[in-house]
C-alpha cells in the first residue's frame, strides 16, 4: 500500500498537493503546524480540506518558531508588508521549511511512507530561499543519509510538484483534481473568520492567479 505524507499549511498551494496526491497514493497523511504563526485560521482551513479530501490521517504538531522570532509572520511587533518588496521580504520564516520537513521526515518513518509532498513554489513566489529547486535537491541528499528507512532499502522521496508552476497552473491543476478553494486560507494576516486582507504578498499572488487562469476568486477579502 503506498502512502504520503502532505505538509498541509491550508492554503491554496498545500491543498493543491494533497488533491493531487490523493490522485496517486492509496493513503494520504497531512501534518500542519502551530508554530507561532500570527493566526489560526489557516489551521482551520486546513482541517477543513483534509476532511474534504478525506485524507486518511490529519495531525497538528505544535512548535514555536515564534520564540525565534526574526519574521512578521511569527513577531507581532513587525509590520507585514502591504507593498512588494526588493529583495526577501520579512514575511520569511528563518529555516521553516527545513523544519517543518525534519518533523515530516520523522513522521514518514514511523508511517513507513513512501514520500513527503510541499507546496513550494519557485515562480509565482516570495523569493523566500526555501522555496527553490537547491532547496528540494539539499534535503533529498540529506534524507538519503540521516534515516534508518533510506539505509536500509526504503527510500523516502522528497516532492514538490508545484515548484515549476505559475500560480495560475496551480489553480487550474487543483480545480481539475476537486479542490475547494473556498476553504483555503492563504493571507499573512487573516482575520479569524478566515477573511483575507488583500494586500499581502500572498493575497496579491493569489487573486492574479485566479485572473489569469480564468476562473473565480472564492476569497473573502477586506473592504479597505
Amino acid at each position: 500500500m503506498s502512502l504520503a505524507i502532505v505538509l498541509l499549511s491550508g492554503g491554496l498551494d498545500s491543498a493543491t498537493v494533497a488533491a493531487l496526491a490523493v490522485q496517486r497514493y492509496d493513503r494520504v497523511h497531512a501534518l500542519s503546524f502551530r508554530y507561532g504563526q500570527r493566526h489560526s485560521s489557516e489551521l482551520r482551513a486546513a482541517e477543513r480540506v483534509a476532511k474534504a479530501l478525506n485524507l486518511a490521517e490529519h495531525r497538528v504538531v505544535d512548535i514555536d518558531l515564534g520564540q525565534l522570532g526574526g519574521s512578521s509572520l511569527t513577531d507581532t511587533s513587525l509590520a507585514v508588508p502591504e507593498t512588494e518588496q526588493d529583495g526577501i521580504p520579512n514575511t520569511y520564516v528563518p529555516a521553516r521549511n527545513t523544519v517543518f520537513l525534519s518533523y515530516a521526515l520523522a513522521y514518514a518513518e514511523v508511517c513507513g511512507a513512501d514520500s513527503i509532498h510541499l507546496g513550494i513554489n519557485a515562480v509565482d513566489y516570495s523569493g523566500y530561499p526555501d522555496c527553490r529547486p537547491e532547496f528540494v535537491d539539499a534535503f533529498q541528499n540529506l534524507v538519503n543519509v540521516a534515516t534508518k528507512a533510506t539505509v536500509t532499502g526504503h527510500p523516502i522521496r522528497i516532492e514538490a510538484p508545484l515548484l515549476h508552476m505559475t500560480k495560475s497552473e496551480i489553480i487550474q491543476a487543483g480545480t481539475g483534481a476537486g479542490v475547494d478553494y473556498g476553504l483555503t486560507v492563504s493571507c499573512y494576516q487573516a482575520d479569524d473568520q478566515g477573511v483575507a486582507c488583500g494586500v499581502c504578498d500572498s493575497c496579491r499572488l493569489r487573486r492574479q492567479g485566479f485572473e489569469v487562469a480564468g476562473l473565480a476568486d472564492p476569497t473573502p477579502y477586506r473592504k479597505n
